[in-house]
C-alpha cells in the first residue's frame, strides 16, 4: 500500500474531510506533530505523499517556532525531487516559502464561507470541482505566486490556489473542513480573529451546517482528481 505522511502543527487542524479520497485511493496515512517530532529527523521523502496542514503560526514566526526553519528545508527537497505534495493553509505557504517566495501578513483576516475566482488554469483541472461551491477561508497571510506555477484560484485580496505541474498543489482555502466537528475548537480558539475579520461564531456557526457539506463534498472529488493524475 502507498503511504501518506500528514504533517500537523495542532491537534485541530488534521487532514478532515480529505482524509476519506486519500484513503480510497489507497494510501495508509501516517500522522505526524511537526513541532514536536523534529522536522529534520523525520523520513519526508519516502512517503507516497506528503500532506502538510494549516496552523496559526506564520512562515516568518521562526523566533518563536524555530522548527519552521527545518520544515521548510524538507519540503523544498520534497520539491526539488518533485515527489507528490500537498499543502492546505500554512501548509501552502510553507510550499511558496520553500520556492523562496515571500510569505507575509494579508490586508484584512479572510475568515468564513466565499466562493473562489477559478482561473483558466484551475478550470482545466481538480479545481474545476470548487466552480460556484462557497468553501471556507481562515487565514491572514499571503504570498506571492511562485515562478514556474500556476496560480488556479483567487479571492479579491488573495491568492487562493497554485500548482506546479501534476504533483504539487496549495490551496490556501479549507474546502476539507465541513464535516468535522473540530469546527468548534476553530471557533473556539479564534474569537479575537473572529471579531476582528467582522464575524461571529453564531454566524460561521450557521454557514457551516448550511454550507459545509456541499464544500466538503466538492473538497473531497478535488483531491480525488488531484492523486488520480499524479505522476
Amino acid at each position: 500500500m502507498k503511504r501518506a505522511l500528514v504533517l500537523r502543527h495542532v491537534d485541530h487542524e488534521g487532514i478532515a474531510g480529505y482524509r476519506e479520497p486519500v484513503e480510497a485511493a489507497e494510501y495508509d496515512i501516517q500522522r505526524v506533530a511537526a513541532h514536536h517530532a523534529g522536522c529534520a529527523k523525520l523520513d519526508t521523502m519516502s512517503p507516497d505523499l506528503l500532506v502538510v496542514m494549516g496552523g496559526p503560526m506564520g512562515v516568518y514566526d521562526t523566533d518563536r517556532f524555530p522548527w519552521l526553519i527545518d520544515e521548510i528545508a524538507v519540503i523544498r527537497r520534497r520539491l526539488i525531487a518533485d515527489r507528490p505534495t500537498l499543502g492546505i493553509c500554512l501548509g501552502s505557504q510553507l510550499i511558496a516559502a520553500a520556492m523562496g517566495v515571500d510569505v507575509r501578513k494579508g490586508p484584512v483576516r479572510e475568515i468564513g464561507f466565499a466562493p473562489l475566482d477559478i482561473t483558466e488554469a484551475g478550470a482545466q483541472g481538480p479545481l474545476r470541482q470548487l466552480a460556484g461551491v462557497d468553501v471556507l477561508h481562515w487565514h491572514g497571510d499571503t504570498f506571492d505566486v511562485p515562478e514556474g506555477t500556476d496560480l488556479l484560484a483567487t479571492t479579491p485580496l488573495y491568492a487562493q490556489a497554485f500548482a506546479r505541474g501534476r504533483n504539487v498543489l496549495a490551496l490556501q482555502f479549507h474546502a476539507e473542513m465541513g464535516e468535522d466537528d473540530r469546527f468548534e475548537h476553530w471557533l473556539a480558539n479564534d474569537t479575537a480573529d473572529i471579531a476582528a475579520a467582522g464575524n461571529t461564531a453564531e454566524e460561521l456557526r450557521a454557514d457551516h451546517d448550511a454550507k459545509g457539506p456541499r464544500a466538503v463534498a466538492a473538497g473531497r472529488a478535488m483531491i480525488a482528481e488531484w492523486l488520480a493524475g499524479l505522476s
